[in-house]
């Protein structure tokens, strides 16, 4: 290699990060005197508990959370056993891998599907965690069970989406391969749990183990992020290096105002610190879908004792005017897909005073490193706000009021009837008692909407959580509404899909600061999949999942209403649309 090529490829090996934080520059620098005279990195390399917190029992948990530390070394030296298997998957004519996962372990692949696409030679990856019935038909759709591997990845091996997918799945794939359904499957989750029994019993083709001493959301870089990575063709070995860069990068030697992780999570932290919790980031296309996983992994980690960052994915470019002061804008910019609108609007965004994060990323086997350096990052932020960054107190509330509404259906044979607040042709508005009384007395869905928008105050953002099949036309829709609100009322928007979001911002909207407003969008279903083995089809879980989020906002105080539509969910977006609105219109400024 010449010198001149060696010089590139050095270039590539490693992103670049800048900074523009002109109101909390001192902040920043003062913070990371203090971290560095308190031997901050050199204490979270020999993986200090109380860093985060004093109390034995978080402690304890915290012991058993920090295994991502080292786990891009250790992946490396299993590298080669990973790529024996990706040969066979492609010598035995698999054409389509399937995952069937949730919230940390569907995350990261869909991050490698997005990004890398359809590898010349590999099988196709296709991503399912959504239990919305037409959702789960359209994934089925789409591949040839037959040429199928289907990946059931839980690390606890006891989710419930996971299961009843691989339940959905083993009973459609042994109606083509009898007895040896069980070479379509593999698992991938934490040694003895319910999953690897159930993968042992049914023959399943391998079962990867994950690492107990890693979280889901911090698993990237393990077993759950590079087994089905490497399948779809993706050069694990050179992703695991490059992150390998980032690890050293951010070592225990390195001091604090050097360490890039241990510096972003001082500047989110201190951001937040001073009223600017809103995380929006604005990405290339080219690795647009990073931002669901930094979501993901923000919000579970920093959202818990009215705390927390905010992340704001794929909100729709606006202008500078539109942006209140509670935002950091994080650009994370692809070279050679680089959009020169979004270079524009970063600069404006700069000159207006606020605080910019620039990642230039040169490759896109770089994404090893940003995983790594978000992983430090919000352990530091989470550190600086006094909150446990590795546990997800609040995240069994809404599956204990699921498991509630299940239990019902199982006694009775349908979920509990509700009464709606308002009805308008096709759309109903559902809330609770406390929700209805600040409705103000509207007597129309136009009021209602318009009162319910008019609750929201600078520095909240409004939370849209869907639970619909996410398509072009669906997407598109919600994102025209996201932008509505957003521009009217100069807050930060969100949209998840349910129930995918419960396992990613569902911890934040809980546990986080009360600063949300939600709008929950539920919609009626056309062919319903029964679950085997179970009395429920996948449209009445979906209905359950709903009901239990609903119910764990409205317990705890949240500002939330639920609008539910026809079968025809994209006429009713439309008529959704139409009365956001009209509403913004009666709503008063900010």
């Amino acid at each position: 290699m010449s010198e001149n090529s060696q010089e590139r490829s050095r270039a590539q090996d490693m992103n670049h990060q800048t900074f523009s934080v002109r109101s909390c520059d001192e902040a920043v620098r003062a913070t990371l005197d203090d971290l560095q005279a308190k031997d901050f990195v050199r204490r979270l390399w020999a993986q200090d508990p109380a860093l985060w917190h004093e109390d034995p029992a978080h402690q304890a948990l915290i012991r058993n959370a920090l295994g991502w530390l080292t786990v891009s070394e250790h992946q490396l030296r299993y590298v080669s056993q990973l790529q024996v298997f990706a040969d066979e998957i492609k010598t035995a004519g698999f054409t389509h891998i399937l995952l069937l996962g949730m919230g940390g372990s569907s995350l990261c692949p869909e991050v490698f599907r997005m990004t890398f696409g359809v590898v010349p030679g590999y099988p196709e990856l296709h991503v399912l965690d959504s239990t919305v019935p037409s959702q789960v038909r359209s994934f089925e759709e789409r591949v040839d069970l037959e040429r199928t591997l289907c990946i059931v990845a839980s690390k606890s091996g006891s989710t419930t989406e996971p299961l009843v997918f691989q339940k959905y799945f083993f009973e459609r794939m042994q109606r083509i391969r009898g007895d040896r359904a069980g070479e379509n499957f593999i698992a991938i989750t934490d040694p003895g749990s319910l999953l690897e029994r159930l993968a042992r019993e049914l023959r399943f083709r391998e079962i990867f183990p994950g690492m107990p001493d890693i979280g889901g959301r911090y698993s990237a870089l393990s077993n759950f992020g590079v087994v089905p990575a490497v399948a779809m063709g993706v050069d694990v070995e050179a992703l695991l290096q490059r992150a390998e860069r980032m690890r050293q990068q951010c070592g225990a030697s390195v001091p604090a105002p050097d360490n890039p992780g241990v510096t972003l999570g001082v500047v989110l932290g201190t951001l937040a610190r001073a009223g600017r919790d809103k995380v929006t980031f604005i990405t290339s296309p080219a690795v647009s879908d990073l931002g669901a996983w930094l979501e993901q992994l923000i919000a579970e980690s920093t959202g818990k004792e009215n705390k927390g960052l905010i992340p704001v994915d794929d909100e729709p470019l606006g202008e500078a005017s539109v942006y209140g002061n509670d935002r950091v804008f994080v650009y994370i910019r692809y070279a050679d897909g680089a959009v020169p609108e979004q270079d524009t609007i970063v600069d404006a965004l700069k000159s207006e005073g606020h605080p910019v994060v620039r990642i230039d990323c040169p490759s896109l086997l770089n994404l090893g490193q940003e995983f790594f350096r978000w992983e430090v990052a919000t352990a530091t932020a989470g550190s600086l706000l006094g909150i446990n960054a590795f546990d997800q107190p609040n995240v069994q509330e809404s599956k204990d009021f699921t498991r509630f509404y299940l239990e019902e259906f199982k006694k009775n044979g349908r979920l509990p009837e509700e009464s709606s607040v308002f009805t308008d042709g096709d759309v109903r508005l559902f809330t609770d008692d406390a929700n209805h009384q600040a409705l103000k007395g509207a007597s129309s869905l136009v009021q209602a909407m318009a009162a319910h928008l008019s609750r929201v105050r600078t520095g909240d953002y409004v939370a849209i959580n869907a639970y619909l099949e996410r398509t072009p036309a669906v997407h598109e829709a919600l994102q025209r509404i996201r932008a509505l609100i957003r521009d009217k009322r100069r807050v930060a928007t969100t949209l998840g899909y349910g129930p995918r979001f419960l396992h990613s911002t569902g911890q934040l909207h809980k546990g986080g600061p009360n600063s949300g407003v939600f709008l929950q969008i539920t919609a009626d279903h056309g062919k319903d999949p029964d679950i085997p083995d179970e009395p429920y089809s996948f449209g009445t879980l979906v209905a359950a999942q709903a009901l239990g989020d609903m119910k764990s906002l409205c317990t705890r105080n949240r500002r939330v209403i639920r609008v539910h539509l026809s079968r025809n969910v994209e006429a009713g977006l439309s008529r959704l649309q139409k009365t956001v609105e009209d509403a913004l219109s009666f709503a008063p400024p900010l």
